[in-house]
């Protein structure tokens, strides 16, 4: 469907590896926004598929999660808030794995989502 969100890529982050760990600069984030403004359990839902492999590791105020999708072998971070729903683009995250989830949140949805896209240069 051509009103679907294609998530387009323009700006991959920048890793920069040290001792105390790894630094990203710049990159990409999609911001998805149900009608209702309730995200709810549908995110819960969607990462609990058969599909993905998710873990939340961090104690951080909203929940942080790395995502990785098995049937398209691609990776991106996923943050979870009250009203909306973040995807962080990685090194290696693929569009159509975007799509996927983006698809999957739909699915668990009586309302339409928007979605909006940052980019950022290093």
């Amino acid at each position: 469907m051509s009103s679907e969100p294609a998530f387009e890529i323009p700006v991959r982050p920048e890793c920069e590896y040290h001792d105390g760990g790894i630094t990203r600069s710049g990159g990409t984030v999609f911001s998805l926004v149900p009608a209702d403004g309730c995200v709810g359990e549908r995110l819960g839902r969607v990462l609990d598929r058969e599909r993905y492999t998710a873990g939340d590791w961090f104690d951080l105020p909203s929940p942080v999660y790395l995502v990785h999708d098995r049937e398209l072998g691609t990776v991106f971070r996923v943050v979870g808030y009250d009203d909306r729903v973040e995807l962080h683009v990685t090194t290696t995250t693929e569009s159509r794995g975007l799509c996927a989830f983006y698809d999957a949140l739909e699915s668990e949805s009586d309302v339409p989502w928007t979605v909006d896209r940052e980019a950022t240069e290093a």
